[in-house]
């Protein structure tokens, strides 16, 4: 089942994240929690049609091995094929519904809705190039951001809006 942000939605959480205080470089998670949130480039795609390649597949179900016990409470993506068939068998194994966004989406509203919506738990954002470095950015996270295909970065933001960043790979080495 899709599940989409509603405009309405993404208002109601930009005016939470301005209540308490977060703007376009210094989100938090809600007092007295931390939150996590994973983020990966979809795996490898054709260049014509877009789906993701048999490599690409196959790195779909490492990401579901590597994260089958990270306690993901939510899977967030755009509404594109590669990252959906990434993001699917995670979310089929844990039962998740994938949430989908625009494929250019609110980077500040997706960034306050993990914080508020998700907060305390762990996120899982499936993204492509342009908007892994806005997302990783907005959560706190210096230097190199995600981009290659096998980049897993863990984010974990705490209340005071101070991020720590753990830099993982997974599957096989990618571009």
């Amino acid at each position: 089942m899709k599940h989409f942000i509603t405009p309405y939605l993404l208002s109601i959480v930009l005016a939470t994240a301005a209540l308490l205080g977060g703007h376009a470089n210094a989100a938090a998670s809600l007092p007295g929690t931390t939150t996590t949130v994973v983020l990966v480039r979809h795996a490898e795609r054709t260049a014509v049609t877009k789906e993701l390649t048999e490599k690409g597949r196959a790195r779909a179900g490492d990401l579901r091995d590597q994260l089958a016990s990270a306690r993901v409470s939510a899977i967030y993506a755009p509404d594109l094929a590669r990252n959906i068939d990434t993001a699917r068998p995670l979310a089929e194994l844990l039962n998740i519904d994938i949430t989908l966004v625009p494929e250019n989406p609110d980077i500040d509203a997706l960034v306050a809705t993990f914080l508020t919506q998700h907060a305390g738990s762990t996120v899982l954002w499936v993204g492509n190039t342009n908007n892994l470095k806005q997302i990783f950015t907005r959560l706190g996270g210096t230097g190199e951001a995600p981009g290659y295909y096998d980049d897993m970065y863990f984010v974990t933001v705490n209340d005071q809006g101070q991020a720590q960043v753990l830099r993982a790979r997974y599957g096989e080495p990618g571009q």
